[in-house]
């Protein structure tokens, strides 16, 4: 068997479909089986299942697809790290995050990162799931992915940064606008604007709601929390939503951010494959941002 065969095993186990993986790689359907057949009696077992839409893994597949997993990015990881060594101060760092993210908690740290490190090329991708962050970091496509922290996930570190608690932002005018804090039982009755859906931070609040017996109603839905802040400023909605670093609501502004105490702060940080295995320049971010964040974190 070849490195190119366990590649290309793997890729067909996570599509589910030889010929999304030959579109993808450039080649046809006959070449991705031919990988996975010698596979197939390199091993003297069944690697794949035939279904009707598809293919997945037999219990010998998912056993090898998994060792494969692990020994690639290792592969992958040591290549970069000794690219690392041989550039000296240049290297690539790849972190999954968004502009939200960069706007509210690395614009200190990524200005101060450029300046003490202008040789390394810092990439960033938006990508649309924590579970897309999680296989990109695992098959090598990223080094760092910021997110919100949540249950263990297999052959992923996660390391928190910042907890942020909740506060309801509502517009000046609101009647709970001049209340110091609400209790969450306050909001049982009020309609809400819906953080994004299948999202970590949504699932939070809504086990933090579990947690005290409360229900929010919904009436509009958006894609991030700035446009959540944006339409509870402009008085078309009310919307729990973390208190992002650096967020203030100015006393003679439109914008009314009160704090929601009974609510479990949203844990947010880093995810890598290992830290042990992360390359000189993404670990030096990594640990910038924290550095900054805490500090701002113990300021404010």
């Amino acid at each position: 068997m070849t490195l190119e065969d366990l590649r290309v095993f793997v890729a067909v186990c996570r599509a589910g479909s030889l010929s999304a993986v030959a579109r993808e790689v450039g080649c046809t359907q006959s070449a991705v089986s031919q990988h996975v057949r010698r596979l197939e009696r390199e091993t003297g077992v069944g690697l794949l299942e035939r279904q009707p839409r598809g293919v997945v893994p037999t219990q010998a597949g998912r056993i090898l697809e998994a060792a494969a997993t692990e020994g690639i990015s290792g592969l992958d990881l040591a290549v970069r790290q000794l690219r690392d060594l041989a550039d000296g101060a240049s290297g690539y760092v790849r972190v999954a995050t968004g502009a939200t993210t960069v706007r509210h908690f690395m614009s200190d740290a990524l200005v101060a990162y450029r300046r003490a490190h202008p040789g390394v090329n810092l990439e960033f991708r938006t990508v649309s799931s924590g579970r897309g962050s999680f296989d990109a970091l695992a098959d090598g496509t990223l080094d760092l992915a910021w997110i919100t922290l949540g249950p263990p996930v297999r052959g992923i570190e996660q390391r928190r940064v910042v907890d942020l608690p909740w506060v309801l932002a509502v517009h000046a005018t609101d009647p709970l606008a001049s209340r110091p804090h609400v209790d969450v039982t306050d909001l049982r009755d009020v309609r809400l604007i819906r953080l994004p859906p299948n999202s970590a931070s949504a699932a939070h609040l809504d086990a933090c709601c579990a947690e005290s017996g409360v229900r929010f109603s919904y009436d509009t839905g958006v894609a991030d929390w700035d446009t959540a802040l944006l339409l509870a400023e402009l008085g078309v909605g009310r919307a729990v939503v973390p208190a992002l670093p650096g967020l203030s609501a100015p006393a003679d502004g439109a914008l009314r951010l009160i704090p929601v105490p009974g609510l479990r702060p949203l844990p947010v940080g880093w995810a890598v494959r290992r830290w042990d295995a992360l390359g000189p320049a993404a670990r030096a971010f990594a640990d910038m941002v924290a550095e900054w964040r805490r500090g701002r974190a113990a300021v404010d």
